[in-house]
């Protein structure tokens, strides 16, 4: 069985080569930022479900892409997530906690940036949610979406475009990386 659709396929290959990745996420963490425990735990909340041998590739193909955060020459990176998903023990209480501890020693990498929009915002930019914009070695903007049923890898300058300007506005709603950092301590000095 072909796990990775078509359309997905083409969104891997330009994210592997990009320069700079941004990405807004509202339900789960960002792929390249979860632990491979965190990632088993979302296969496994999947309807239909998938069985054991399956989420075990999907898990280790998902923990391979995040070979492009410690490349030699690593994308410019901007992660930014809404508050209640660093609050959501996905997988139980340990997985959480070492998620946690994971996106910690994330935020200290050279070229990333993470950080949480707070939920106690009275608005934010992105209630349409999440989406990824990745820059090429070209200079090409795109931008990825995904919903219930599917996603789509957007070329078209203008729609990426308004995405690229809902990633600012995000940005500037969200808290500082050093805030983020200061919150990710906070919950897991809770623990």
């Amino acid at each position: 069985m072909d796990l990775v659709p078509l359309w997905a396929e083409e969104f891997l290959d330009r994210e592997r080569e990009a320069i700079a990745i941004s990405s807004y996420e509202n339900q789960v963490l960002p792929g390249l930022l979860q632990t491979e425990a965190y990632a088993w735990a979302v296969f496994r909340s999947r309807v239909p479900v998938y069985d054991e041998d399956t989420i075990a590739r999907l898990a280790a193909a998902r923990i391979e892409r995040q070979g492009i955060l410690q490349g030699k020459e690593p994308p410019i990176t901007c992660f930014v997530v809404w508050e209640p998903v660093v609050h959501a023990p996905f997988g139980g209480r340990q997985v959480w906690t070492e998620q946690l501890r994971h996106l910690r020693a994330c935020s200290e990498l050279p070229g990333l940036m993470l950080q949480v929009l707070p939920l106690d915002r009275a608005s934010h930019a992105s209630l349409d949610g999440p989406f990824v914009l990745l820059e090429t070695p070209d200079h090409q903007r795109l931008a990825y979406t995904e919903n219930q049923r599917g996603s789509q890898l957007i070329a078209d300058p203008d729609e990426v475009g308004i995405l690229t300007q809902k990633c600012a506005m995000l940005r500037s709603q969200a808290l500082t990386p050093e805030d983020t950092r200061d919150l990710l301590d906070r919950l897991l000095g809770e623990q």
